[in-house]
């Protein structure tokens, strides 16, 4: 049976992270986490799997509710205090770090002016056989632009990566130009015209480093063909068209498995 319905709910703030919003709307993270996986990915829309709290998103989301607005920053810290603050007082050196990030933008006129706009914008749009949803960071119509901020360990640390079969960096290896590609496609089935997308990246590091990344726009040709590639198999899953193929090395495969045959070492390094 199809985990999509027919009646489309109106997404808003409260809703958008619901399961019943991921059911009937592909987004950029869902798409990731069936690549990744198909088991958790369905198990996680049946909601039988919950991923684990991390806290390094936790860190993320503090640093992006210090740029939405005042009131929403204060809301973060009041639900996530006991996360936040040590009970002998003071913050956990995880948000100090995060503080030190907040204050290198904050201080920086031109990553204010790349962030400047509306803020958690939420669009939809029929594209690659799925409806999709997108909540961007800032969106400056005048400039026809849009940013994202992105938290990293370091601006030039390497990673390999299968998809572009070589080393990159990490808003590659965390399919960041991927995001900008989906959400720069639905600007434009919604507004009409081509954004410009940037990511403001600033580092972990002491003192944070910081960038405003700008895309070369072959880079999107790309991820456009790759979910063209990518999209028909996904939605057979999401249906219940076929059946879903386990990883056998996420958390949800290694916490729901079932031994029934011996393996030969070789594979244990390249299964």
């Amino acid at each position: 049976m199809s985990l999509m319905k027919k009646q489309k709910i109106q997404l808003d703030k409260e809703n958008y992270y619901s399961i019943e919003a991921d059911k009937q709307y592909m987004s950029v993270s869902q798409f990731k986490l069936f690549n990744e996986c198909e088991a958790k990915a369905l198990a996680k829309l049946k909601g039988d799997y919950s991923p684990p709290s991390s806290n390094a998103l936790l860190v993320g989301s503090y640093v992006h509710a210090a740029f939405e607005s005042d009131e929403e920053f204060s809301t973060f810290i009041e639900e996530n205090n006991g996360s936040i603050f040590k009970s002998r007082g003071g913050k956990y050196s995880d948000f100090e770090t995060a503080d030190r990030m907040i204050e290198a933008l904050k201080v920086d006129p031109f990553a204010l002016f790349a962030m400047e706009g509306e803020k958690e914008c939420i669009y939809t749009a029929h594209l690659w056989g799925a409806d999709w949803k997108i909540k961007v960071d800032s969106v400056n119509h005048s400039r026809m632009t849009f940013s994202d901020l992105k938290t990293t360990q370091e601006l030039q640390k390497r990673y390999w990566n299968d998809k572009y079969n070589g080393w990159v960096s990490f808003i590659e290896a965390w399919d960041y130009v991927l995001q900008m590609a989906v959400y720069r496609r639905v600007l434009q089935e919604n507004i009409g015209q081509t954004y410009t997308p940037y990511i403001v990246a600033v580092t972990k590091e002491t003192p944070p480093n910081k960038a405003v990344v700008h895309f070369d726009e072959s880079r999107f040709d790309f991820e456009y063909e790759y979910l063209e590639m990518k999209m028909e198999r996904i939605l057979q899953v999401k249906n219940g068209e076929t059946e879903p193929v386990r990883c056998n090395k996420c958390d949800y495969c290694r916490g729901t498995k079932k031994l029934t045959d011996t393996v030969e070492v070789g594979a244990l390094i390249y299964e």
